[in-house]
């Protein structure tokens, strides 16, 4: 169980840890399968389907690894790539006219081939056929990648 504040008061914990789901995961380079357990006794609600739909997904940095923190007032939001040589990349992200909240995530090419191998490998073990499913329309560089 990751506590919140809630249980780290209740339980008098010295710290909230970090999931410990999350931490496996990314130890394991993040990619998680799911797939449904079928039982010969309880019907299924599409009858035709005879091999069940497997999910894989990408589980390594995003939002397990984000940085998200509640901006107090009015102020710039500006994200900062800083490379061993050269000039800094700097992007404004908003200009808050009051209180809200920010997020920041990231994720590695490393890691991204890394899912696709293994959705692939896991296809092939499987003989199932594989899909990708992205939304790049809203996140293009990030999800278009």
């Amino acid at each position: 169980i990751t506590p919140d504040e809630k249980r780290v008061e209740e339980f008098n914990l010295k710290k909230m840890w970090k999931s410990p789901n999350g931490t496996i995961r990314n130890i394991l380079g993040g990619t998680v399968f799911r797939e449904a357990i079928i039982c010969k006794n309880i019907p299924r609600l599409v009858t035709g389907w005879e091999k069940p739909i497997i999910i894989g997904r990408h589980a390594h940095a995003d939002q397990y690894k984000a940085t998200d923190f509640v901006v107090p007032g009015e102020g710039k939001l500006e994200l900062i790539f800083t490379p061993p040589s050269g000039e800094p990349i700097k992007h404004v992200v908003n200009e808050y006219k009051g209180a809200g909240v920010a997020l920041a995530m990231y994720n590695t090419d490393a890691s991204i081939i890394d899912f696709a191998h293994s959705s692939m490998k896991y296809a092939l073990e499987r003989k199932y056929p594989l899909y990708l499913s992205t939304k790049n329309t809203i996140l293009k560089k990030y999800d278009g990648r």
